[in-house]
């Protein structure tokens, strides 16, 4: 059994996301405050990196309080999550192997019990959790949505990695050397890494984050890739004849 979680930092790579992250922050907030309602002994850092953002993301995140900002230049996920990650531990005192490191993006918004859920998990067992993702409704056609739902059973998480919704102990992620330096994918090779080395890897529904339905992401690929490809405006016909 492993060390109870006594600290957690939660990293969301941001660019160019304006008219998201306020969002994305308010529910980070709300889920911290319900975490240390329970937990009272838990600290929770919340880090957002502004990756080459030229709009207002960071104006918006100001309105945050205990938020730390984070600026870089990378201009790729990979580099951006990991930059967020190699700055919150560096200032934490909390042993690793108590320390929690969960990621979502800044065009998502956790429920209020994800950072719980995350630690239940960790405190049972799991080295990493992966949890699952829905796209904004808003965002989708009635055709588009329908079809996606037929994807979901609710209670089988699919155990796709997604940065939106993942978390892992430092001390694990540490060992094998964290968040690749990645335009994308970056999500998946970390976990890819982490079941090579022996950890334990819990998959769950039980904190399913929104986030953003677009078709055209921020990189090729990405959620907005598999949205484009599976429910894109060419194929949600057939997608939802098939189902």
């Amino acid at each position: 059994m492993r060390a109870p979680v006594e600290h957690a930092v939660v990293v969301v790579p941001a660019r160019d996301e304006e008219q998201l992250v306020g969002r994305c922050l308010a529910a980070l907030q709300a889920a911290r405050q319900a975490a240390r309602a329970v937990r009272p002994g838990l600290t929770v850092d919340l880090v957002l990196v502004l990756d080459r953002c030229t709009d207002g993301t960071r104006s918006v995140a100001l309105g945050h309080l205990d938020v730390r900002l984070v600026d870089v230049d990378h201009g790729r996920a990979g580099a951006a999550r990991a930059a967020g990650v190699r700055d919150a531990l560096a200032r934490t005192v909390t042993d690793p192997g108590r320390t929690w490191v969960a990621s979502t993006d800044a065009d998502s918004a956790v429920p209020e019990g994800w950072i719980l859920e995350q630690l239940r998990l960790a405190d049972a067992g799991a080295d990493v959790v992966v949890g699952t993702v829905r796209p904004d409704p808003a965002d989708l056609s009635p055709d588009q949505l329908a079809a996606w739902r037929t994807t979901r059973i609710p209670g089988r998480p699919n155990g796709h990695v997604h940065g939106a919704n993942l978390g892992v102990r430092a001390d694990a992620y540490l060992q094998v050397g964290g968040f690749r330096d990645a335009p994308e994918h970056e999500d998946v090779d970390l976990v890819g890494a982490l079941v090579a080395a022996g950890a334990r890897v819990v998959a769950t529904d039980a904190g399913d984050v929104l986030t953003s339905g677009r078709l055209v992401g921020r990189t090729p690929g990405g959620y907005a890739g598999y949205l484009r490809s599976r429910f894109g405006t060419d194929d949600v016909g057939t997608e939802a004849a098939s189902a």
